[in-house]
């Protein structure tokens, strides 16, 4: 087995320790929590993939408390929101090149318009092609955002 994510994450987290990083090591261990739950929950060990997910999603919600507390003048907890995003992207694959994004998308939708599919399933089965290829690579949100525009 080689250097999984989790064992790049336990890693962190005792660096984290060493060096006293109160803040870092507070989001490490709600990331290792989470992991942990996960498994807790399904009563298996999680792939690199699953871990990305779990990641991603944390990811999602460190965004979207970011606008909240923008929006509400919360700078600070901003700031701290924003400092827990960038410890949680250190885990994430490299992120993929905007052609490759574009590549991937076109091939999605030549995959599906092939298939005779228009509309709504369309965007669908397009964007469950993309996030296949692109997991934990690219914004999943941006992505939908190119691949609404691309369909209209």
């Amino acid at each position: 087995m080689g250097n999984t994510l989790k064992l790049q994450l336990a890693d962190a987290v005792k660096a984290a320790m060493r060096a006293k990083d109160a803040a870092r090591l507070g989001t490490l261990r709600f990331l290792q929590a989470a992991v942990k739950q996960k498994e807790i929950d399904e009563r298996r060990d999680l792939s690199d993939a699953e871990v990305v997910s779990i990641i991603e999603k944390q990811i999602k919600q460190r965004r979207e408390s970011i606008l909240a507390f923008e929006k509400a003048g919360r700078t600070e907890t901003a700031a701290q929101e924003t400092a827990e995003l960038v410890v949680l992207q250190e885990f994430l694959p490299q992120a993929a090149p905007a052609e490759e994004v574009e590549a991937i998308i076109s091939a999605a939708i030549a995959e599906v318009s092939g298939q005779g599919v228009t509309g709504a399933p369309a965007m669908g089965k397009i964007m469950a092609i993309v996030k296949a290829a692109l997991a934990g690579r690219a914004d999943m949100s941006a992505v939908s955002a190119q691949v609404k525009a691309r369909l209209m």
